[in-house]
């Protein structure tokens, strides 16, 4: 075990400050191209989130009644400040997560767009007005903020998934509270100072670390309102039916089995491309990457793991600083459960197409590092092919239709995201009517939408009816006040009536 005191402590970020931890309990923080501890994160007690939500609580009035035209501003600026220190950002997350320096940067951008469409939270909060909807009485809704709410984010994307769960929550009035992944820290306490730089009053954004100590608390708490969780199936689920008992709005994303179908029509040099990027970019650790391709005949399938062998088997892994195509998993543990599923898939029957268990990355270096793997002849009910693997191992299911392939997915637990590849507009159009998930790309090889349209799979890859990314969050994160008034006419008969009010 490495000595704690040798590396740089951490903190939590609670009333506009960075504040040490009081628990005296700490988790390690790697390096995962090196395998190096870089820093000690603590994990907050209960009372440690309660005293973060007393602040945010505390801070909420003035917020909520600030102008929405003035909060908008704010994030105006803090956008701002993201693009200004840009380079800062991508070195704290190819860091701590790993990434790519291309990656990291895609992250950021994508990130952008959940901050450009809260800036729309003018347009968005608006509410409707109908004139003398019966007897001189006129209706209106408006929306207001919840209060405190948290966002509870994972380690693969130290920036954008944050970014996704709380621009929208503090642009439309509501105090945050970000339980950021203890794997990948340091870019959220980063992002909190630029919060404050860019005129953020002290306690509406707070950055608890911790465990299921604190996200129980969190959970618990009645003066949290709302909570966006993303993360494994198992998680969300726990948190979904937590939250619920205790009364909270909740969405808590789950896992992603994401499959590309293949049409024999395809372009498969094309495919292969696509296939490779959404499935082995950023280690694989995605939740919209590619895990199945599906191609639909065994002539499409044999013509298609001739090509990927090749790409695949030349893909350059290793960190960030030597521009490769992809870096390290995000620990060590991850790793060795990693290669545990290559070799449970081979004992249940899955071919070899390409094995990265006994490549030099590997097995020769101290970072997280496991080179690509590809499975044929994968079938349903093998583990590979039911569970979500965070790591590059992608397997290929064959299939003999088009409605073969779509009923496999149907069936399965998860709906995440599928993508089709076909020049043939009836198959693209048939998949994408009967395909039972939430994110459908037609020739696209990540079926993720842009900033401003909603994000979420369906089955057990979401719990709740939010969504992460797009209008919905404005929805998500505020509450529909109705209001039906009258001002009467000093002349006007004043009588009772006991008939239900109509128009």
């Amino acid at each position: 075990m490495t000595n704690l005191t040798e590396v740089k402590e951490l903190t939590h970020f609670i009333g506009g400050k960075r504040i040490n931890g009081k628990s005296g309990r700490f988790s390690e923080v790697f390096n995962p191209a090196t395998g190096e501890v870089i820093a000690k994160v603590p994990l907050a007690s209960k009372e440690e989130v309660k005293e973060a939500v007393n602040h945010a609580k505390a801070a909420f009035p003035a917020w909520r009644n600030l102008t929405v035209a003035k909060r908008a501003e704010v994030v105006i600026n803090f956008r701002g400040l993201l693009v200004k220190n840009k380079d800062k950002i991508i070195e704290l997350i190819c860091t701590e997560s790993g990434k790519t320096e291309e990656d990291a940067l895609g992250e950021i951008t994508r990130g952008l767009e959940s901050v450009d469409l809260a800036i729309n939270a003018p347009h968005l909060m608006k509410g409707e007005y109908s004139v003398n909807v019966g007897g001189q009485i006129n209706a209106y809704s408006a929306k207001y903020p919840l209060g405190v709410v948290t966002a509870i984010s994972p380690f693969n994307f130290p920036l954008m998934v944050p970014l996704a769960q709380t621009s929208m929550a503090v642009a439309v009035g509501n105090a945050v509270i970000l339980k950021a992944s203890e794997r990948v820290p340091m870019t959220s306490l980063y992002i909190s100072e630029l919060w404050i730089e860019a005129g953020l009053p002290d306690g509406i954004w707070t950055v608890v670390n911790g465990d299921k100590v604190a996200v129980d608390e969190l959970l618990e708490n009645p003066a949290v309102q709302a909570v966006s969780f993303v993360g494994s199936t198992p998680v969300a689920r726990y948190i979904y039916e937590t939250g619920a008992k205790y009364g909270k709005r909740v969405v808590a994303l789950g896992g992603g089995k994401n499959n590309m179908v293949v049409m024999p029509d395809a372009d498969l040099e094309q495919v292969a491309h696509a296939f490779i990027s959404a499935g082995y970019g950023a280690a694989s650790q995605r939740c919209m990457a590619i895990s199945t391709l599906m191609p639909v005949g065994q002539e499409t399938a044999d013509r298609l793991v001739t090509i990927l062998k090749e790409k695949i088997d030349n893909l350059k892994v290793g960190p960030h600083t030597e521009n490769p195509d992809y870096g390290p998993v995000i620990s060590q543990q991850a790793k060795k459960n990693i290669l545990k599923a290559i070799d449970r898939s081979v004992e249940e029957g899955a071919t070899l197409v390409c094995d990265g268990r006994n490549q030099d990355i590997t097995t020769n270096t101290k970072g997280f590092f496991l080179a690509p793997t590809l499975l044929d002849h994968v079938k349903p009910g093998m583990e590979i092919y039911e569970e979500e693997v965070f790591g590059p191992v992608r397997n290929i299911v064959r299939t003999d239709s088009l409605e073969e392939a779509i009923q496999l997915i149907n069936e399965h637990e998860l709906g995440n995201g599928v993508t089709i590849f076909t020049n043939d507009g009836l198959a693209a159009r048939k998949l994408t009517s009967e395909i039972d998930v939430g994110m459908v790309g037609v020739n696209v090889p990540i079926p993720i939408p842009v900033g401003f349209h909603n994000f979420a799979g369906f089955k057990g890859s979401r719990f709740g009816e939010g969504h992460m990314f797009g209008p919905d969050q404005a929805r998500f994160f505020t509450k529909t006040k109705v209001v039906s008034e009258r001002w009467i006419h000093p002349s006007e008969e004043n009588a009772m009536s006991f008939a239900f009010p109509s128009n």
